[in-house]
C-alpha cells in the first residue's frame, strides 16, 4: 500500500506542472519538513504598445499567486540566483491603470489584507527574467540562514511594528509637508509664468484670483453662504408668471384684506364701549 502511494506520488511529481497559459511554473516550499509544493506562476511583463507603463519592459517579471508568507525579502532572495533583483512590488491585485507609484508610507498606508498576491519583480538586467522563466525548483522560503517567522513570533513582531515611533513620525510628516510645500510654490511660479502668454494655438488662458488669500471656510461661514444663495434664488423667481401664481395672491391679498377689517372692527367696538358721556 506504501509503496504504491510512493509510486503514484513519484509519478505525478514527473508529470507536467499545470499553468495558466503563458506561464511558467515554479514550485516552493515553506521549509524543508514541507511535502507539499506551492507554484508560483511567472511571465514576463508586457503591455500593450504605444501604453505607459511605470515597469521597465524585458526587465520586469509579473508573479501570480504569491503566497501570504512569502514577502518582498524573500520573493528577492528565492530570485536572486537569477540575477541581480533592483526592486519587488507586492499588490492584493494587478494595477490596470500602469500609473507610477509614490513612495509607500508604513504611517499613512494601512497595510492590505493578508492573503494571496501577485508581485513585479524588476531585475537589473534583462537575462534575470529569462533565467527566472527557466527555474527549476522546489525553492525554499524559510531556510536556518533567513528563517521566516511564524506563529506567535510573527504575531508578536506584527504588534511590535504596529507601535509607532514619535520621532519616525515627524521626520515623515515634515519632509512630505517640505515636498508639498516644494510643489505648490512650483506650480505658482509656472503660472505666474504662463499667465497671458498665448499657447502653441494662439489660445491665452485666463484665471481668476482673488485680492485676498482664500481662508478654509468653517461651518457658520458655510451655513451662512447658503442662506444668502437661497436668498438670492428667491429674488430671482418669477412673480406673478403662471395663472396659479396670480390666482394665490389675489387669495393671499384677500385673506389679508378680510382680517385687517375684522381687526378694525373689533378695534372701533373696544372704543365705543370705553367711550362715557360727559356734558360738562
Amino acid at each position: 500500500m506504501v509503496a504504491r502511494r510512493r509510486k503514484r506520488v513519484a509519478r505525478e511529481s514527473r508529470e507536467e506542472i499545470p499553468s495558466p497559459p503563458g506561464y511558467s511554473a515554479i514550485p516552493i516550499k515553506f521549509s524543508e519538513k514541507q511535502q507539499a509544493c506551492h507554484y508560483l506562476y511567472v511571465r514576463e511583463h508586457r503591455v500593450r504598445e504605444g501604453t505607459n507603463s511605470s515597469w521597465p519592459q524585458k526587465r520586469t517579471l509579473f508573479v501570480l499567486n504569491v503566497p501570504p508568507y512569502c514577502t518582498e525579502e524573500c520573493l528577492s532572495r528565492l530570485l536572486s540566483p537569477c540575477g541581480s533583483v533592483q526592486s519587488v512590488d507586492l499588490q492584493e491585485k494587478p494595477d490596470l491603470a500602469e500609473s507610477p507609484k509614490e513612495p509607500k508610507s508604513k504611517f499613512f498606508h494601512p497595510k492590505p489584507v493578508p492573503g494571496f498576491q501577485v508581485a513585479h519583480v524588476v531585475f537589473q538586467k534583462p537575462s534575470g527574467v529569462s533565467a527566472a522563466l527557466a527555474l527549476k525548483g522546489p525553492l525554499l522560503v524559510s531556510t536556518e540562514s533567513h528563517p521566516v517567522k511564524r506563529g506567535i513570533h510573527k504575531w508578536i513582531s506584527d504588534y511590535t511594528d504596529s507601535v509607532l515611533d514619535p520621532e519616525a513620525l515627524r521626520v515623515e510628516v515634515d519632509t512630505f509637508m517640505e515636498a508639498y510645500d516644494k510643489r505648490i510654490a512650483e506650480e505658482e511660479a509656472k503660472a505666474k509664468e504662463e499667465d497671458g502668454v498665448p499657447d502653441d494655438e494662439g489660445w491665452v488662458k485666463v484665471t481668476r484670483r482673488g485680492r485676498r488669500p482664500v481662508l478654509p471656510r468653517t461651518e457658520a461661514a458655510s451655513l451662512r453662504v447658503l442662506e444668502r444663495e437661497k436668498r438670492k434664488r428667491a429674488r430671482k423667481e418669477l412673480l406673478n408668471f403662471y395663472a396659479w401664481q396670480h390666482r394665490e395672491t389675489k387669495m393671499e391679498h384677500l385673506a389679508q384684506l378680510r382680517k385687517k377689517f375684522q381687526e378694525d372692527k373689533q378695534r372701533i367696538e373696544l372704543m365705543r364701549a370705553q367711550r362715557k358721556f360727559r356734558p360738562y
